[in-house]
């Protein structure tokens, strides 16, 4: 079973509490962008084996929406932070850094 904290309100559950939201950190396609840059924001994402960010809403909870690292293969959580975070927090980089050294970033 997966456990996640909300960074929000500080509650600690399973996953049942909470409602997945696809891919985290997208890039967004504006008006401007072009018909394949457009296809690739709507349908083209990542779905790594081992870590990978994700949005999710507290939907039995405070029902804010948040960002969280983990890893698709072993179900470990490094660490949730807010949503309206442009990058991974330094905190948990390093945490998966020390744990999946041969890790290379989230790009």
């Amino acid at each position: 079973m997966l456990m996640l904290t909300c960074p929000c309100c500080g509650v600690t559950a399973e996953e049942t509490e909470f409602a997945p939201g696809g891919e985290a950190h997208l890039k967004r396609s504006g008006a401007e962008s072009s018909n394949e840059d457009f296809e690739a924001y709507m349908f083209n994402r990542k779905n790594p084996r081992g870590v990978h960010f994700e949005r999710w809403r507290h939907a039995y909870g405070c029902g804010k929406w948040f960002l969280a690292a983990r890893d698709t293969t072993t179900l470990e959580v490094f660490g949730t932070y807010p949503a309206q975070t442009a990058a991974p927090p330094a905190e948990i980089v390093a945490k998966i850094k020390e744990k999946r050294p041969q890790w290379e970033g989230y790009e």
